[in-house]
């Protein structure tokens, strides 16, 4: 079995197609590097478009869905393993558990709770995988801005940039996943007065 890289991405369809032609350049490229694919198991948007170019490279894909999306025929039923679970929540888990590392592609409210879930269990050292933004065109530069003003105002240390790196090219997400493996996690919390 190889090595499982979690993606988190968007399930839209209505999206400009450059991001659907990088998650496919990003599910060629994991299968030339060794690499397999675990993802929320969707046929739709980014998650369809990485699914089907890793199947098509002769990869292995692992898809977890909960039961009510798959009753709305949104799975992609050609995953080498489709894993149906009851609630987002038990996705989340065993995504995080299969998987060695982690990239978020652009996405919407749910790409966003899946990484900063994942951030979260970093900073308090629970989780020690590897885990890369791929700022396609600048797409999450606003959010990490908004983690600057985070560190500048105190709400969490300089060290916790150093949980996460930031890819600008689908080759990148690569040699990021490589910098970031180890990288170990400060104490959470400050010194009280």
């Amino acid at each position: 079995m190889p090595k499982l890289l979690c993606v988190y991405c968007s399930s839209s369809d209505r999206i400009d197609p450059k991001y659907a032609a990088a998650a496919a350049e990003l599910g060629r490229l994991l299968v030339a590097r060794g690499w397999g694919l675990v993802y929320g198991g969707g046929k739709t948007g980014l998650m369809g478009a990485v699914a089907r170019a890793v199947k098509a490279s002769g990869g292995h894909v692992v898809g977890v869905i909960p039961e009510f999306m798959k009753l709305r025929e949104l799975a992609y039923d050609q995953a080498d393993e489709l894993v149906t679970v009851v609630t987002m929540r038990e996705r989340k888990l065993l995504m995080e558990t299969r998987a060695d590392a982690f990239v978020t592609l652009p996405g919407g409210f749910g790409t966003l709770e899946e990484c900063l879930e994942i951030l979260t269990l970093r900073q308090l050292d629970v989780v020690r995988k590897p885990c890369v933004f791929f700022n396609q065109d600048g797409f999450y530069d606003d959010l990490l801005r908004l983690f600057d003003r985070m560190v500048r105002e105190k709400f969490f240390k300089p060290s916790n940039l150093d949980l996460f790196r930031v890819a600008t090219t689908v080759p990148d997400i690569f040699d990021q996943i490589e910098h970031a493996a180890g990288t170990p996690a400060e104490t959470k919390w400050f010194e009280t007065r």
